[in-house]
């Protein structure tokens, strides 16, 4: 995106999905928020980005509006177009859960995406937090945010982060893709299958993030029942449940010579095990046929 003079959206009540793409836009561009009604001369001018007002999607002159579309089109708000934009949307939609439901309650409102969802509509307002009421009522509130007041810099950090989110997540993926394994263990009736990461070196911050939208990614959520990790702590290897599968229960292996921590609850374990072979072993004498572990 070219430099920007400035970012230009409506007045009056604010909403998660142009205070969101703002956000996102002022990670790399930190200009001044303008809140007010769009001129012809900024529709045309592709150095203001106008946001969520204005009838037009036109990336080119940097306009970002979804009210134009027709009412069949797909759930899509200010934020996606500009995502789309970044070429960090499908990457978005993969990697946070929240931003579909952002896109259908805001182009097709409460009621629909409370059924979507397959909940209740009060079940929405009992969601709310209040870090968004106070954000976006202090948003609404003004007219032009400059760098350093308070809510522009916040808006700051919640852009920064959130892009930060998705590129570095992106790029873990690709590291656990390039070193995980897949380990199928238990008997041929009934196999269970392990997603296993060895240590590498050096040694992620956090050894165990990503694996689960790694899963999600692959399509293997139904079929993995635990990880195996570099413990960050220790030279060895942590054990866990994936999403609380009850096929393992790893009070099983509590007393073991190579496990020095196992939950009381069972779903996760840390072991001094470095051997994959003995790590194998730890797991299938987890393995259970039954809901025991919960």
């Amino acid at each position: 995106m070219t430099d920007l003079e400035y970012l230009l959206t409506h007045p009056g009540g604010a909403h998660k999905d142009e205070f969101l793409a703002c956000c996102v836009l002022l990670a790399s561009h930190p200009v001044r928020i303008e809140r007010r009604e769009p001129s012809a001369a900024d529709l045309s001018n592709p150095s203001v980005c106008v946001l969520d007002v204005g009838h037009q999607h036109d990336p080119a002159l940097r306009n970002f509006d979804h009210h134009q579309f027709p009412k069949d089109h797909p759930p899509t708000c200010t934020l996606s177009l500009v995502l789309m934009d970044l070429g960090l949307y499908d990457d978005a939609r993969a990697f946070c859960e929240w931003l579909e439901p952002a896109e259908w309650f805001d182009s097709r409102g409460p009621n629909n995406t409370a059924k979507w969802l397959g909940v209740e509509r009060e079940v929405l307002n009992q969601l709310n937090s209040p870090i968004d009421v106070t954000l976006l009522r202090r948003f609404a509130a003004t007219s032009v945010l400059s760098p350093g007041e308070p809510v522009w810099e916040v808006m700051r950090m919640i852009g920064t982060d959130l892009i930060d989110f998705i590129t570095t997540l992106r790029s873990r993926l690709n590291f656990i893709d390039r070193h995980a394994e897949l380990w199928t263990l238990g008997t041929t009736e009934n196999p269970a299958h392990f997603l296993f990461l060895p240590r590498t070196d050096p040694l992620p911050d956090e050894p165990s993030s990503g694996l689960d939208q790694y899963l999600v990614s692959k399509g293997l959520t139904e079929t993995v029942v635990g990880l195996v990790y570099p413990d960050r702590r220790g030279e060895g290897y942590g054990l866990s449940r994936f999403r609380d599968n009850a096929r393992l229960n790893f009070t099983r292996i509590a007393t073991h010579k190579k496990i020095h921590f196992a939950h009381a609850n069972g779903f996760v374990a840390k072991t001094s095990a470095t051997d994959k072979e003995d790590i194998k072993q730890l797991l299938i004498q987890s393995l259970v046929e039954s809901s025991e572990g919960h």
